[in-house]
């Protein structure tokens, strides 16, 4: 079953931020809505290109200042955005652009990664690891290391109440020990691990079908690749 940790817990509830990227400058302009039916941010500067599609963006100055919406494309010299309701607007005013995570579940765990270990989960998410560490799933089992975006796996979009992994994300990981698949702690981008409540992290069973993940096969022997077939979290409705 799905154990929440204290700490993730609390930053769903305080709906908990923090600021991804952020440029200032006087080169911003806008377009009130573009023919993919976005409102477009261009910067003749081209200095968008670290902003990233699912991050919320807030304007701050200009006849937009205050606005906010949902990035869905990103280019060096141009952000799409929805739900911001941005005026046309000419460059030449100092503005700052800013992008934030967190939040929803979603942004809460971007570029985070799994461990499974053999045995039956925690009570809570907020204690220590049981059982032997088996594999780590990243992004197509490349290389991860705490506080770095690069091989981070994420969630895509929801639909009824359920949320699944990424699009076109393959998450796997080479197994670093032989044994069964019990249980597994997904992790935020530090990937702390102990005894902990104030952590951002989540258990659940491990097993073919019916469970939070879905392997082919639970028995993971060394140096094998395994890879997680499906991801199934959903809101109960009431």
């Amino acid at each position: 079953m799905w154990r929440l940790s204290t700490g993730l817990r609390n930053a769903l509830l305080e709906n908990k931020q923090t600021v991804a990227e952020a440029k200032q400058g006087t080169t911003f302009s806008y377009v009130a809505v573009n023919g993919n039916g976005f409102d477009e941010i261009n910067d003749s500067a081209n200095g968008l290109a670290g902003f990233r599609a699912g991050d919320w963006v807030t304007l701050i100055g200009g006849a937009n200042n205050g606005k906010a919406g949902v990035i869905e494309s990103v280019a060096a010299g141009k952000l799409e955005v929805s739900g911001a309701g941005l005026a046309a607007g000419a460059a030449g005013t100092a503005v700052i652009v800013a992008s934030a995570i967190g939040g929803s579940f979603k942004g809460i765990f971007r570029d985070g990664v799994i461990r499974i270990f053999s045995g039956t989960q925690p009570t809570t998410a907020d204690d220590a690891e049981t059982g032997s560490f088996l594999c780590e799933v990243s992004l197509s089992s490349g290389a991860f290391t705490p506080g770095s975006a690069t091989n981070g796996i994420n969630f895509g979009q929801t639909a009824n109440g359920v949320i699944h992994k990424a699009v076109g994300e393959i998450w796997s990981g080479i197994n670093a020990a032989t044994g069964v698949a019990g249980w597994f702690r997904l992790y935020a981008n530090d990937r702390t691990a102990g005894a902990n409540a104030d952590l951002i992290r989540m258990d659940g069973a491990c097993a073919t079908s019916g469970a939070q993940i879905n392997l082919t096969s639970t028995s993971l022997v060394i140096s094998v690749a395994t890879t997680i077939d499906s991801v199934n979290l959903s809101m109960p409705a009431q």
